[in-house]
């Protein structure tokens, strides 16, 4: 069809909408082909940069550490490296007033622009034309990241290198992210970097509790850091600040710099490195002990020292501890970490005898023990006054840590066995190289450290499962079987009685005192903490005269007198020597425990409970010789090496252990 066909009277032909459009580009392809051509140039330039020119993130990815109690509060601030406090900061960390005043005063059109402003550029050069100096150089927070994390003199061509990394951050971070580069990065005064540093060093407050006049003069200072510092030049400070916030005139600007948080500091010497690390511990109960151990500090013997630890008794994790000095005594072992320290509990593990006894059925709290002078083979113990009590209940026995019931126990329940279940439920004793585990166990004759004392401490306190405690907030928990829970609620309600320098009722405790007063100890648990105090020297001399009684117990009771009262649980049963019944009583193998390693020096005798006898003993399947009345055998191991010991009851019910030899 012909044009003609669309003429009207007049017999013009009406231009097409295709015609017009070629007719613009043919007026305007020219211009349009250059900035097509321009913007494929950038990108191209911007892809180079990237390949050849990366980013340099190194500062941004170097940051301190800040230790967080429970709550996320700041416990304790590690420096980056070189010395500098720098804090890994996000917009969700600081107040949403800061984030207000720092974009309405430094780059209005921050969430709009992509990384650099062209009309700020142009005014901001207008602006020093007519000055004949600088006055603006009309950066956008994205190019002020771009120079924090390189930063360079302020030229022409640091200039033009901030727009091509401000376009590069632009299109490797969110809006968001690029905060956080300058909440982290911006200085603060001195070696002050960041928001977060800024805010608890001028305020001691974390940057989410800034009030409005705090957060403007954070982002006055970046501005001008040295110029700007408020203890050194506090009127200009204030002068900006209230240019920045004129609702701010008035409010008072820091003189000095508060110190910044370093609580718990021997512990959090041995925590990960990584920008924050969330701890169990609590910041005032932290401080409180903190305070509390100095203070007893200035009373202890020469080159004495001192570790206290509180734990959460249901939760297993730690809310406190503090060792040794202050870094200026000799000898006291400022810099250790004496919570880990590996030292004779002396009779702190009595307790423990006596439930695994109970829980045997060997004894109970009203079974008449004699405190008596006894020899185990050439083993001849006594009494710490060098005296004895005759006969006695177990329970008194118990309170008053007599040392012969302790150790006839021990001869009944077996040293071996008992150092293997402690060793299954994670308990670390330490041993002398080469040595087995022996009768001295009941007095003392290992190591072992406050932190594991106290999570055995916790057993009692509980349901008689142990689980190592904890202090770094993620660390899963790990529970294993101890105690079953009668005999653990026998013995919490045998130690809880009244402490002798006075504190809260209802305490279950227990002293210990190593040979020649090397280590004194006081362990205390109520249904809520377990407290653990240890009073030594660090080097292992003696400290004569030294008891678990005259020196830890008082700050035992100071230490609970810190902590809230325990949940309103009624109090552990006291529980009548358990009677054990062969038809009701579960079959299980006694000795040894799973993965127990043992010694092939001489005989082995298993032990079993429960079940209908006659019982019937296997070790790799071959059958030992057995009284049929009894509940153990006799075992001589062919060697060194792995077996499988089982044991069966009259019903066919089985237990079994898997044990290795050396």
């Amino acid at each position: 069809m012909s044009p003609a066909a669309y003429a009207g009277e007049g017999g013009d032909t009406p231009p097409s909408r295709a015609g017009r459009s070629g007719s613009w580009l043919r007026r305007h392809g020219k211009g349009v082909g250059i900035v097509l051509g321009l913007l494929l140039v950038l990108s191209g330039a911007l892809v180079l940069l990237d390949r050849f020119c990366p980013l340099n993130l190194a500062r941004l990815a170097s940051p301190g550490t800040e230790i967080l109690d429970r709550d996320g509060r700041s416990l304790a601030i590690l420096p980056a490296p070189g010395g500098v406090w720098r804090l890994r900061t996000t917009p969700d960390d600081v107040a949403p007033v800061l984030l207000d005043i720092l974009i309405a005063t430094e780059d209005r059109r921050f969430w709009q622009h992509p990384g650099v402003d062209p009309l700020a550029l142009a005014r901001a050069a207008w602006q020093d034309l007519r000055a004949g100096r600088i006055l603006s150089g009309g950066s956008t927070l994205t190019m002020q990241a771009a120079r924090l994390l390189e930063p360079r003199p302020r030229t022409l061509r640091s200039k033009l290198i901030e727009i091509a990394r401000a376009l590069q951050l632009e299109a490797h971070f969110s809006k968001r992210e690029i905060l956080g580069i300058w909440l982290t990065l911006a200085p603060m005064g001195g070696n002050l970097e960041g928001v977060r540093a800024g805010s608890l060093a001028w305020f001691g407050t974390g940057p989410r509790l800034l009030a409005p006049p705090q957060a403007a003069l954070l982002v006055a200072i970046p501005r001008r850091p040295e110029a700007l510092r408020p203890d050194r030049h506090p009127d200009r400070a204030r002068a900006l600040r209230d240019r920045i916030l004129p609702a701010a005139a008035g409010a008072e600007i820091p003189r000095a710099r508060t110190p910044l948080p370093r609580h718990a500091r021997q512990a959090i010497a041995r925590l990960p490195a990584a920008p924050q690390v969330a701890t169990t511990l609590d910041l005032s109960l932290q401080v409180a002990l903190e305070r509390l151990a100095a203070e007893r500090l200035q009373f202890l013997p020469e080159r004495a020292s001192l570790a206290l630890l509180v734990a959460d008794a249901r939760r297993r994790e730690i809310r406190a501890l503090a060792s040794g000095g202050d870094g200026r005594g000799e000898g006291r072992g400022g810099a250790l970490d004496l919570t880990r320290a590996v030292r004779s509990p002396g009779s702190a593990l009595k307790p423990f005898i006596y439930a695994m006894a109970f829980q045997d059925g060997v004894a109970g709290p009203d079974t008449v023990l004699a405190d008596l002078p006894r020899r185990f083979g050439s083993y001849a113990p006594e009494n710490f006054d060098h005296g004895f009590a005759g006969t006695l209940t177990a329970a008194e026995a118990l309170r008053r840590s007599l040392n012969l019931p302790a150790v006839a126990l021990l001869d009944r329940v077996g040293p071996l066995r008992f150092a293997a279940t402690l060793r299954t439920a994670g308990i670390a004793l330490h041993l002398p190289a080469g040595a087995d585990p022996a009768l001295p166990l009941a007095l003392g004759g290992v190591g072992i450290t406050l932190r594991d004392l106290a999570g055995l401490y916790a057993a009692l306190a509980t349901d008689g499962g142990t689980a190592r405690l904890r202090l770094l907030a993620d660390d899963p928990p790990e529970p294993r079987p101890f105690l079953a829970p009668r005999a653990a609620a026998t013995i919490a309600a045998v130690l809880t009685q009244p402490l002798p320098e006075g504190g809260p009722a209802g305490i279950a405790w227990k002293t210990g005192t190593s040979w020649g007063g090397r280590d004194a100890w006081a362990i205390g648990f109520d249904r809520g903490h377990v407290v653990g105090v240890w009073i030594g020297r660090p080097d292992g001399t003696p400290l004569p005269g030294a008891t678990g009684r005259s020196l830890a117990v008082p700050l035992l009771g100071r230490v609970f007198d810190l902590l809230p009262p325990a949940p309103r649980d009624p109090p552990p049963p006291v529980v009548p020597r358990p009677t054990v019944s062969p038809q009701a009583d579960a079959l299980r193998l006694l000795f040894p425990p799973n993965e127990a390693v043992l010694s092939a020096d001489g005989p082995v005798t298993l032990r079993a409970m429960g079940g209908r006898r006659p019982l019937t003993f296997l070790v790799d399947g071959t059958p030992l010789r057995v009284d049929p009345a009894r509940r153990e055998a006799a075992w001589i191991p062919g060697g060194p090496g792995f077996y499988r010991i089982t044991v069966l009851d009259a019903e066919g019910t089985s237990a079994r252990a898997a044990v290795r030899v050396r």
